[in-house]
């Protein structure tokens, strides 16, 4: 039996994780009741796993800072089959976002304000199902399949709170797969792009202390909003004039805080900036640049500030193996059927995997063409996907442990 047809025929359990997921979303880095699920599922098909993912007081200041809330603990959940080297790591992500679901179905959200409108819940439940295809062809394994579960993806850090509690290691990891779904796309078609496949994203919440005081005597104060607004500008001419137009960078004040009255100059105010790019030397310059600009226009308005930086790079496809995992995915999908999916205007995290080891991300047909895509309040899926999603993992890593024997 090839590996669709076995997915296929796994097609009530992947529906029914999707859905008992889908009903219950979680955000964030700590998804409880998320990883209490895969856990047991894990569990139950005999495969041994731990928790992963550590996250330190500093981080979670700077996250609530940003207006994430806060998170006691990072939820991720390590899992291997197989044993000894090499070692092949597929990732899927857990965690939902803050919206609120208007599309009508029987497992529909039941958390308010909360949905999964970027597919993770689809993302899990394939994961849940190439592990149970490859636990059944465990001798066939050359050597050991790590499963990466992921909370945080939206934040753009779960992956590197995973990292830091050793999930490329124990055994080391030497390659790496993931897959998003695109609900406009096809159910059967799989986008794939060597290279860099996601823009970075770089975020600078700027919070500026001035001296408050009376409109009528400006002269008394230090206005946080005017320098705020210089900075507005100032950051924003940057990239028109120090970043390479033939590259696609783009620089948003996303929000701008301050005062409650027109008669009262306030003490503070808070500015949030937000940088994509996809050329590596381009976003070294500027994420050098913007906090010089930063420090030198409050400094020349006497001013004071405090800046949270977040960075999340670009995710990779290494060409090699993006070459070699292609007959892996043509047995699922059909040659016919893959498609240059370019480079995503977004970010994904799966960009800290991918600047240590060798990492293939792809786009998985999930839906029709004209289908709301993702991050939208109405956003759904074709669930036939969710085996071609399950064949696509336990493919690519049986073919890439065969070839890598040792």
């Amino acid at each position: 039996m090839d590996l669709l047809a076995a997915a296929t025929a796994l097609q009530p359990q992947l529906v029914a994780d999707r859905r008992h997921l889908h009903e219950r979303p979680e955000t964030g880095f700590h998804t409880p009741d998320t990883a209490a699920y895969v856990r047991r599922r894990l569990t139950e098909m005999g495969i041994p796993h731990r928790d992963c993912g550590v996250i330190d007081d500093a981080t979670g200041e700077r996250f609530a800072v940003a207006g994430f809330g806060t998170s006691p603990a990072c939820t991720g959940v390590v899992a291997t089959i197989g044993q000894g080297f090499p070692c092949f790591l597929l990732r899927a992500d857990m965690d939902a976002l803050p919206l609120q679901e208007e599309y009508e179905a029987s497992y529909a959200s039941k958390v308010p304000g909360r949905m999964h409108a970027c597919g993770h819940d689809a993302h899990t439940a394939m994961l849940l199902g190439a592990a149970q295809l490859l636990k059944e062809r465990e001798a066939e394994l050359r050597g050991t399949v790590k499963l990466m579960f992921q909370p945080g993806e939206e934040w753009g850090y779960g992956a590197q709170l995973m990292i830091d509690d050793g999930l490329l290691s124990d055994p080391p990891v030497d390659a790496a797969f993931a897959l998003h779904v695109d609900p406009s796309a096809e159910v059967g078609t799989v986008g794939v792009h060597p290279g860099t496949a996601s823009s970075a994203m770089d975020t600078f919440i700027v919070t500026i202390t001035g001296v408050g005081g009376h409109s009528s005597e400006p002269q008394r104060t230090v206005d946080p909003v005017m320098i705020a607004t210089q900075l507005y500008t100032q950051l924003n001419l940057l990239v028109t004039r120090e970043a390479d137009p033939s590259q696609a960078t783009t620089f948003s004040i996303g929000a701008l805080r301050a005062g409650t009255a027109t008669n009262i100059i306030p003490e503070t105010a808070r500015l949030d900036a937000n940088m994509r790019s996809q050329a590596p030397a381009t976003r070294d310059h500027l994420c050098r640049r913007i906090p010089e600009m930063i420090d030198g226009i409050v400094a020349a308005w006497r001013g004071h500030h405090v800046t949270h930086e977040f960075h999340t790079p670009s995710t990779h496809n290494d060409p090699a193996l993006t070459a070699e995992l292609l007959p892996a995915l043509d047995a699922v999908f059909g040659a016919e059927s893959r498609y240059d999916a370019g480079c995503m205007a977004g970010s994904e995290d799966f960009g800290y995997v991918s600047q240590r080891v060798p990492s293939l991300y792809c786009w998985l047909g999930a839906g029709h063409a004209g289908w709301p895509y993702v991050h939208h309040p109405e956003m759904h899926l074709d669930e036939a996907a969710l085996p071609y999603g399950a064949a696509a993992h336990a493919s690519v890593a049986l073919s890439w442990l065969a070839s890598h024997a040792r």
